[in-house]
């Protein structure tokens, strides 16, 4: 089993955040897996932009905001 560093894109509304997890490599069928507390810390970024606390999205990510563009 091995485990690598991945940055995985949050998207709620006008808001995105990139979280870093860890994916873990193993030789089941369902590989890359993440970590439970890996699976609660991108529930709680979600919810936490859901809710427009981007402090606490900041916290456990880097958060942008999305801008159109018109063409």
């Amino acid at each position: 089993m091995n485990k690598r560093p991945h940055t995985k894109i949050v998207r709620e509304g006008q808001y995105i955040a990139e979280v870093e997890v860890e994916l873990i490599d193993s030789d089941e069928d369902w590989s890359p897996n993440l970590s439970l507390d890996d699976a609660f810390k991108l529930d709680d970024v979600r919810a936490a932009l859901r809710s427009g606390d981007l402090r606490a999205a900041g916290r456990l990510g880097r958060v942008f905001t999305l801008t159109p563009v018109a063409v």
